[in-house]
């Protein structure tokens, strides 16, 4: 029972994690006034939450996972192989998807850069975000979830620096759709239905994966989850909070968002 309840949780997280493209999609359709600071400022938090909780927590995890069926060196090149496989994994992902259309590519999706008279072209840009966005979120699905799975409170870490990376991701499907087709509807539930490739990511994985779970496949799949945290971080999380506000302020949601983890995990000890 107490299996069942841990996969029901992890789930939940998941789902969380990835309906909050929805919050994004309700601040672009019903704010008069976008704050890109503080927008800024969590985006920097959330990635300053992935790149500590990856180093200090889950490569931690993947070595403890490996260390004790296949020894220290052999664990260890088990978990750097893993580790820039994940990295690759998105980085492939993101370079067979053309930066002029990819959502995480977009500079500035504020209203004023947008031309309600362009619909064709927005409307794809919209619908092409939410293709790309859907593809992004299965990875991410299956780190919320095989991190909830092994540890529910490293699970609610990586659920929120997820969930707040999502909502600009949210905003970048909905904003061009509405100023297509001037459907506020239509804006969100894309932008929603974006995000839900994250549960359903964590399904599949967990469907394909649990006949073959042991240690190995934990460690490789931390390793991995850890790559691609760190990728998101670094190529999307920081490069987006730079566009939106001032540099300080990424980076000083990026010290708080280590400060913060670092406090949740000693808590935890």
């Amino acid at each position: 029972m107490e299996m069942n309840e841990n996969i029901l949780f992890a789930f939940a997280l998941t789902l969380f994690a990835g309906i909050s493209t929805g919050i994004g999609s309700v601040m672009s359709l019903l704010s008069k006034k976008f704050n890109p600071k503080f927008l800024a400022g969590s985006l920097g938090f959330s990635a300053g939450v992935m790149i500590y909780v990856s180093f200090v927590e889950i490569l931690v995890k993947a070595r403890d996972s490996l260390i004790s069926p296949y020894g220290e060196k052999a664990s260890n090149i088990y978990i750097v192989i893993a580790f820039f496989s994940g990295i690759a994994l998105i980085a492939i992902i993101d370079k067979l998807i053309p930066s002029f259309e990819n959502p995480h590519e977009i500079k500035n999706i504020d209203e004023k850069n947008l031309n309600p008279e362009n619909n064709k072209k927005l409307l794809r840009m919209g619908l092409f975000s939410a293709l790309v966005i859907a593809i992004h979120n299965f990875p991410e699905g299956l780190a919320t979830f095989m991190g909830a799975l092994t540890d529910p409170a490293l699970g609610v870490s990586i659920a929120v620096a997820i969930a707040i990376h999502n909502i600009p991701e949210g905003i970048a499907v909905s904003v061009p759709i509405y100023y297509a087709t001037r459907n506020r509807n239509k804006a969100f539930w894309l932008s929603f239905l974006s995000g839900l490739a994250e549960p359903i990511g964590a399904v599949i994985g967990y469907f394909i994966l649990r006949s073959i779970f042991n240690d190995l496949t934990f460690g490789v799949i931390f390793a991995g989850v850890a790559g691609i945290m760190v990728y998101i971080s670094l190529d999307e999380l920081l490069p987006t909070a730079e566009e939106y506000g001032e540099h300080h302020i990424a980076i000083g949601g990026l010290i708080a968002g280590m400060a913060i983890m670092a406090i949740s995990l000693l808590m935890f000890l």
